[in-house]
């Protein structure tokens, strides 16, 4: 094969197109080589990188937490009276005062703890197996029963529910109600929140009565309604005590009541209730409206701006609290725990007032919160969720 022939033609168009197509074309060649390029290309050995130091510091940064600025703050409210205002009590409880959301320290202050009331009836109520074996003979005893609700668990207040005298129970005569209150006030030293009997128009005649024998004493009435304010109201204006403003879970009718009662009273002598549903039924709707209440007030509404009370209490209604039933658990543990739960929904929300029922459950409470105030001491909360 000599340079320039077609032989070397077809190579070169090869080495260009890798490709040719020939037709009718005779060879004649002394010796016919074909070369074989493998398809498989050599992949040079991985380069190995180079292992950074194990850090032996954390990078020092400069950390600045974003701190919202609220034009309003909550109204502080004070529970009973001591000697010095005209009143009995050995010290008095004040709740509210917040000038931010709830636990949110580095926005705002809270100057008082949120408080924890001792639940007392004036006659002996169907009661869950696990509280009635706490309680015991107390049940049948009201003023036994503020004794035991302060002295043995703690409660910073006693709330005394005055149901007899509800004309559909006992129909206790008003004297008689006004007298067992009168009677606690001598037998406990701590604030008194006086409950009616859930009667609408004995309540209007029961709660100014206890007004007037309770002057001084700065007390609780609970409660007013959209249905039952105003006696409620001028009772409070006229002999110095607090109402319980009460609504059922809805946030436009707190606005409305509250701005009736302001014709009456001022911040100070008014504690929302926005009713708080157990958990299991409906506890995030109660959380949530308590929750819009308290920003709503401190961006600046002044119809919201007052504490607020939970009854806690109210976990019992819930039958997975004291069922029968092995798969759920021992109920002695199991009912204080819901009530518990409940209780910290709500301390969450920016509650201020608990009103409760079960030893363990305030224990459990007055702990929790001493622990958010910074108070020293160890918890006795922390083994239930296994910290150390």
């Amino acid at each position: 094969m000599t340079e320039g022939s077609p032989l070397d033609e077809i190579l070169r168009l090869l080495g260009e197109m890798n490709e040719l197509e020939l037709e009718k074309v005779d060879l004649t060649l002394e010796e016919l080589r074909f070369i074989f390029r493998p398809l498989m290309t050599v992949v040079p050995p991985p380069v190995k990188e180079a292992v950074p130091a194990k850090p032996l510091s954390l990078l020092e940064a400069e950390f600045s937490p974003f701190v919202q600025e609220y034009p309003g703050s909550i109204a502080e409210v004070t529970l009973g009276a001591t000697s010095a205002d005209g009143g009995t009590r050995r010290k008095v409880v004040k709740i509210g005062g917040e000038t931010a959301p709830p636990w949110h320290f580095l926005e705002g202050k809270f100057p008082n703890p949120p408080a924890i009331a001792g639940d007392v009836f004036d006659m002996p109520v169907p009661l869950p197996g696990p509280v009635r074996a706490v309680l015991g003979d107390a049940i049948e005893d009201p003023i036994k029963w503020a004794k035991l609700a302060v002295e043995k668990f703690g409660a910073d207040l006693v709330d005394i529910e005055l149901v007899s005298s509800d004309p559909y129970s006992k129909n206790t005569p008003i004297e008689e109600s006004c007298k067992l209150v009168e009677n606690i006030l001598q037998a406990v030293d701590v604030p008194l929140i006086v409950g009616g009997s859930g009667n609408p128009e004995k309540d209007a005649k029961l709660l100014p009565k206890i007004a007037e024998v309770c002057e001084g004493e700065r007390v609780l009435l609970s409660s007013a309604n959209l249905d039952m304010w105003e006696p409620v109201a001028k009772a409070a204006k006229q002999y110095g005590h607090v109402v319980l403003a009460w609504t059922s879970i809805d946030m436009a009718q707190a606005k409305e009541l509250n701005r009736r009662l302001y014709e009456y009273l001022p911040k100070e002598q008014i504690v929302i209730d926005p009713t708080s549903a157990p958990l299991g039924y409906g506890i995030e709707y109660a959380f949530s409206i308590m929750e819009r209440i308290r920003l709503a007030a401190l961006m600046g509404d002044a119809e919201l701006q007052c504490p607020m009370g939970s009854a806690t209490a109210n976990a019992w209604g819930a039958r997975e609290a004291w069922l029968h039933n092995p798969e759920m658990g021992p109920r002695e543990y199991r009912g204080p725990m819901w009530e518990t739960a409940m209780a910290l929904a709500m301390l969450m929300a920016g509650n201020d007032l608990y009103i409760t029922l079960h030893p363990a459950a305030i224990r459990t409470m007055k702990d929790v919160i001493k622990w958010l105030m910074g108070e020293k001491g160890e918890p006795t909360f922390m083994p239930w969720i296994g910290v150390k």
